[in-house]
Formats: C-alpha cells, sequence, structure tokens
C-alpha cells in the first residue's frame, strides 16, 4: 500500500480547494477533467477515458485511451487503476455539474471504496463530501452554522455518534431509506462523528476538512 494519495478530476464543476499534490502522490484527469487543470496550468501524471469530453488530446501527457462503449464510468477506470497501484486515499474533483446521474454515480464509487478500506473524500464547488466506514471522523473549527449532513449510503449504520454539533446523536441507527441526519450545523468548535457498523457519507456545505 502506498503512502501518498490519488487525486482524480472529472469533467464536472471544478473547484481547487483541498488540492495540494506532493511528491507520491498521484494526479489523473478522467477524460475532460484535463481541460480544468489545464486552466490553472497543472498538469496531470496521467490522462484516462474514452477522450469523449476533452476538446484536444495533449501530447505531453501519458495517456491511457479507452472505447466509449464500456461499463465503467471514467472515474471508476481511474480507482480501479490506482487502487491496484496500492493508493489507498482518494480525492476526487469534477464529479457534480449537469450530469446528476453522473453524481450518483461517483456516490456509489465512494461508498464501495469506503468498505473495501479506501479513504474516500470529493470537493465540490459547494464543500465537500466524506465517507466514513466502521470509524470516528473529526472535524475541526468550522464557522458556526455551517451545514453539515450525515447519511448511511448503504443498508444500515449503526452506533452513529454526533458530537460537537447543533443536533448530537448517541449510538443512533441510520438506514439508506431515511434521511435523519439532513441539514446538522456547526458550533464552531470541534466535532466528531463516529460509526460502530456501517458506512456514513458525510457533506459539509461551504466548508472542508
Amino acid at each position: 500500500m502506498r503512502d501518498g494519495s490519488c487525486f482524480i478530476v472529472g469533467a464536472g464543476a471544478f473547484t481547487s480547494r483541498g488540492m495540494h499534490v506532493k511528491k507520491g502522490d498521484l494526479l489523473i484527469a478522467a477524460d475532460g477533467g484535463y481541460e480544468a487543470l489545464a486552466k490553472r496550468g497543472t498538469k496531470p501524471h496521467l490522462l484516462l477515458g474514452d477522450m469523449d469530453s476533452i476538446s484536444h488530446i495533449p501530447k505531453n501527457v501519458p495517456r491511457l485511451v479507452f472505447p466509449a462503449e464500456k461499463d465503467d464510468t471514467d472515474t471508476s477506470l481511474a480507482l480501479k487503476l490506482a487502487y491496484a497501484r496500492g493508493y489507498r486515499r482518494f480525492i476526487l474533483y469534477g464529479i457534480s455539474g449537469s450530469r446528476p446521474d453522473h453524481f450518483y454515480a461517483a456516490m456509489q464509487l465512494m461508498a464501495s471504496y469506503s468498505k473495501r478500506g479506501a479513504r474516500m473524500s470529493a470537493y465540490l464547488p459547494e464543500g465537500s463530501i466524506h465517507l466514513l466506514h466502521q470509524g470516528t471522523l473529526i472535524i475541526d473549527t468550522l464557522p458556526e452554522g455551517t451545514h453539515i449532513s450525515v447519511f448511511c449510503p448503504d443498508g444500515t449504520a449503526t452506533g452513529v455518534s454526533i458530537d460537537g454539533l447543533k443536533y448530537p446523536l448517541r449510538g443512533a441507527t441510520l438506514t439508506n431509506l431515511s434521511p435523519l441526519g439532513v441539514s446538522n450545523q456547526a458550533m464552531g468548535k470541534k466535532a466528531l462523528i463516529s460509526v460502530k457498523t456501517g458506512t456514513l457519507m458525510i457533506f459539509i456545505m461551504d466548508g472542508e476538512i
């Protein structure tokens, strides 16, 4: 398993916050995600996809080209490649925008890889998303009133506790059929979210950790 993180940039709405690529990290442009990186003068380590949403294919970037008719999204292909190379920390960009079906697909991928032991996060123009599988997430101080929502994306999550937010929970059970954890709020102090069994998907709107 590698120590570095893998950053994957898709063709959707892009923000650069949280993007701090260091030595040992891997930066993958998933098809049209290359355009967003090019605009900020950033060269990816790899360009991957079916190349259907990119205006021109750069000659100076290593690339893997796949057929347009395939069973995986470009983000899924990038995750598969990086996971096989030993990366277990993933930060996704450009997964939201005009295609809500692609956004939902990315949510499924994040939940799936979280259950496989990967640390999964995504950054959107509106905020950030973090997956938590059987553990604790510490959220450093955020401005009071920042909206934080906690969902169970798959089946049932038990032993869910929330401390340091406006609406605390103690040993609760969340399911993928109920939005009980929607629209909590930061209180201007450190918060802890934990789950004993199952997976949580945590949305931090207009904020990042």
